[in-house]
């Protein structure tokens, strides 16, 4: 009886039901309480009432069925406390899951007599006091997730402020875990040297945010399968112990935001699976090792905000594959490193705040996937090269406060997506460029150079001008040089604070921590006066979107969701249980959360370009080619780290042009999770009565109501034909006998796909006609590699990656040929 849309209480009368062994009511609209009369079925073997909108307390008399095996009332509102006896009666039971609902008090020490069980999740609730010791007694456990966000406030504690948290040292009798989750509780201890005891089996540790102090012990070394390492905003002290790189397995480390000190040991560069590795934020000093030039899996390097010195070694522009790169807020020396062009997927390079020095290669013209580059703050000198205008994808340039001559590039006017450009504080002359996107750049982006000329709003002479007059030095260079002590003066001091800070979290950080404690309504309520219709973003049957202006000068978008409607609590867990386990870039952040009985919200990132859907269809906003394919790849992107970037796959199930947002420089992010499905790691399918849109829906899951991530793969291409002609699968044009679909493939058929894609794209006297026509075929032709009808017959979202970023370097590289040929032209 799951996945349907049965509502109403649950009849007692299924008590009855002496001989039942199945009980699965998940996945719908079903409130009251769970009748006492379920202590009556002694055959019961599981009970699954998840995600339903039951509220009081469990019975005691579930705890006393002898052949229950699994328990599921996860994403309910239930209240009270576990009995301490809850384990007396119950011998068979294997997996326990509590988690998303308002369960109250400790977790009973007699937990231990539950001596089967494998699987024990209580997350988000309310549950207080230590963490029992006797857990560790669990010794059959595989799966601990203890974490709490948001829901209520208290917290999971340790034993004692500042002493060993022994519940780890008695988890490491538990020989087959092999996933612990403690993380954003106040443990407020030491970890303990016994971590170092966890078997072979543990995969996954996770605790950051949980104010762990003293330092990381060296025992950790000898956990040889840890894939994932999470001890980030804490605060913990000493050194990175050399040990974990005996850790052969490892992925991910995260230690970033502590309080770490020393050099950073080269035996991590053993680590050859390494892709992620966060150290930003503490007070490691000496040189980056050389040696990580040869992490060849390496896909995201921070160090930034510690003491590092010396030079950048060359051979990190041999990671072919790095993806970030932040070096920033350091000492660092010499000059930028040859072979930049190697990085070829590199988008995000930082190294500003350091003491950097000589020329800009031009050869950087090369790392074609940049986006964001920041080299500001840095003693760099020489022309700026023209190749930054190859940077087709840049989006931010920062190349303030260095000694930077010559002129302006004319070839960064071809930089259409360019949003935040910085030159100031350097020695530059000449004209201003004025085409692209020159035009939106204030005088703040070219303030105190040498002898810049341009429009008066810029505030430079005219070119053209003569500047040896007196009145002109006078009205231009004394001012100049009066901003510059006065700007000099205040940047010595916020330079000093900055310093000084760095040894604090930053601001997003901290609010990440600070605000899973939870929003009051209140606070709420004079964010977004009062609820005014005025600050409504948008609404829905989920209830409506507010903007809001949070007491520290923020702007949000405050979700609030209406209680009155069916499944709505339901949407409200679903989506804060998938917004808390996931950080991307393309994905919705959630800042806060406020939930009681009566109401409940989610404080999430303000996106102030709106949704996708609006710059389609509206009259007054248009996407060229290039923004919607990089639309197109931030949301694919977004798909392929939910599918396969967790340790479990998470189907989004509604993917469609409003639920794809857009930030203030038109990167794309994908929100609204409210029947979204998160699957058990190995589960690849299950099924639902949740529809999702119409139009949008694989034919399996509005058929059979089968959901898979390759349900998201087919929406993805509905996505994509939408994205390229501007229209929607229920426009009235189709119907039974055609579908955008078919009309889609009958273009590309007969090689008219001009008679279906947006005029306002392409025209054939466009002079760059050729290069749209292959994008577009290929986006196109990618669409229905995603649309078959057979599950097994379409792409991966990893795969749809890839074959957009080789379109979109095509793409680019025939729009670059282009203006080399015009620029040939007399």
């Amino acid at each position: 009886m799951g996945n349907n849309t049965f509502s109403g209480p649950i009849p007692p009368s299924l008590g009855n039901s002496s001989k039942l062994r199945i009980l699965n009511l998940q996945y719908n609209s079903l409130g009251g309480i769970i009748p006492q009369e379920f202590a009556n079925l002694s055959s019961l073997q599981n009970l699954d009432v998840k995600y339903n909108q039951i509220t009081g307390s469990i019975p005691q008399g579930i705890f006393r069925l002898s052949s229950i095996e699994r328990i599921d009332l996860t994403g309910n509102s239930l209240s009270g406390s576990l009995p301490n006896d809850m384990c007396n009666s119950i011998p068979k039971l294997s997996g326990l899951f509590l988690s998303l609902n308002q369960l109250v008090g400790q977790i009973p020490f007699d937990i231990y007599k539950c001596n089967e069980l494998q699987r024990l999740s209580l997350s988000l609730n309310n549950f207080n006091g230590s963490l029992p010791s006797s857990i560790g007694w669990l010794t059959k456990l595989q799966r601990l997730l203890l974490q709490r966000l948001l829901i209520g406030g208290n917290n999971l504690t340790g034993q004692s402020p500042n002493q060993e948290l022994r519940f780890i040292s008695s988890l490491t009798n538990c020989r087959f875990l092999y996933d612990v989750e403690v993380s954003l509780n106040q443990l407020d201890g030491v970890l303990p040297a016994s971590i170092g005891n966890f078997s072979s089996s543990l995969q996954i540790f996770r605790a950051f945010g949980c104010r762990i102090r003293g330092s990381i012990p060296t025992q950790i070394g000898n956990l040889t399968n840890l894939r994932d390492l999470y001890l980030d905003n804490n605060e913990l002290t000493g050194i990175v112990p050399t040990t974990i790189g005996k850790l052969k397995q490892l992925i991910r480390i995260y230690l970033e935001h502590n309080k770490l000190q020393g050099h950073i040991p080269i035996d991590l560069c053993q680590l050859s699976r390494l892709g992620d590795l966060y150290l930003s934020g503490n007070k490691l000093n000496g040189t980056i090792p050389a040696c990580f030039g040869e992490l060849n899996y390496l896909r995201r390097l921070y160090l930034d905000s510690n003491t590092l010195e010396s030079d950048v070694p060359s051979n990190l522009w041999n990671l072919k594959d790095l993806l970030a790169l932040n070096l920033s807020s350091n000492s660092l020396n010499g000059s930028f490193p040859p072979g930049i062009q190697n990085l070829k997927s590199i988008g995000d390079l930082d190294l500003s705040w350091n003491q950097l020095s000589g020329d800009i290669p031009s050869s950087i013209g090369g790392a074609e996937s940049l986006f964001s580059l920041s080299l500001a703050h840095n003693k760099f000198q020489g022309s700026l090269p023209p190749s930054l205008g190859n940077l087709r994808g840049l989006e931010l340039l920062d190349l303030s406060f260095n000694n930077f001559s010559g002129f302006i590039p004319k070839s960064l006017e071809g930089l259409t997506y360019l949003s935040y450009f910085n030159v100031s504080y350097n020695r530059l002359e000449g004209p201003i460029p004025t085409g692209g996107n020159f035009a939106n750049f204030t005088a703040e982006s070219f303030a105190n150079n040498y002898r810049l000329c341009g429009a008066t709003r810029l505030q430079v002479p005219p070119c053209g001008e003569s500047t040896k007059k007196a009145a002109s030095l006078v009205k231009y260079i004394v001012p100049s040089c009066l901003s510059a002590i006065i700007l000099a003066i205040i940047l010595i001091l916020l330079l000093l604070r900055r310093r000084k800070s760095s040894k604090d979290l930053p601001e997003s950080e901290t609010s990440l921590i600070r605000s899973w404690r939870g929003s009051s309504y209140l606070e709420l309520q004079r964010a977004t006066n009062a609820f005014s219709e005025s600050n409504i973003l948008g609404s829905g049957s989920f209830g409506s979107v507010f903007i809001g202006t949070l007491s520290d000068g923020s702007t949000v978008a405050i979700k609030v969701f209406n209680l009155q409607y069916e499944k709505v609590a339901k949407s409200f867990s679903v989506e804060l249980e998938v917004l808390r386990a996931i950080r991307h870039r393309n994905l919705i952040k959630i800042m806060d959360c406020c939930s009681n009985e009566d109401f409940k919200a989610l404080v999430l990132e303000y996106m102030p370009n709106g949704s996708l859907e609006k710059w389609l269809y509206s009259h007054n906003c248009f996407l060229d080619l290039s923004q919607r394919l990089n639309i197109a790849i931030d949301v694919a992107s977004a798909l392929e780290y939910l599918h396969m970037g967790l340790d479990f796959p998470i189907v989004h199930c509604d993917l469609k042009p409003s639920n794809v947002l857009l930030d203030k420089d038109m990167t794309a992010h994908v929100g609204d999770f409210g029947i979204a499905k998160l699957f058990d790691q190995g589960e690849l399918m299950t099924q639902t009565k949740t529809l999702a849109t119409v139009g949008y829906m694989a034919p399996e899951y509005g058929g059979e109501g089968i959901v898979s991530t390759k349900g998201d793969v087919y929406s993805f291409g509905i996505l994509l034909l939408e994205i390229c002609t501007r229209k929607k699968p229920t426009d009235e044009m189709f119907g039974d006998e055609m579908s955008l679909k078919s009309w889609v493939s009958l273009s590309l058929n007969k090689n008219t796909i001009f008679e279906v894609v947006d005029a306002n794209l392409v025209g054939r006297e466009d002079d760059n006609f050729s290069a749209k026509e292959q994008c577009l075929s290929s986006i196109l032709s990618l669409a229905m590699e995603c649309l078959s009808i057979s599950p097994s017959d379409r792409i991966t979202m990893n795969e749809a990656v890839a074959k957009l970023a080789k379109i979109r370097t095509k793409f680019l590289a025939a729009n670059n040929k282009l203006v080399d040929i015009q620029g040939l032209d007399p």
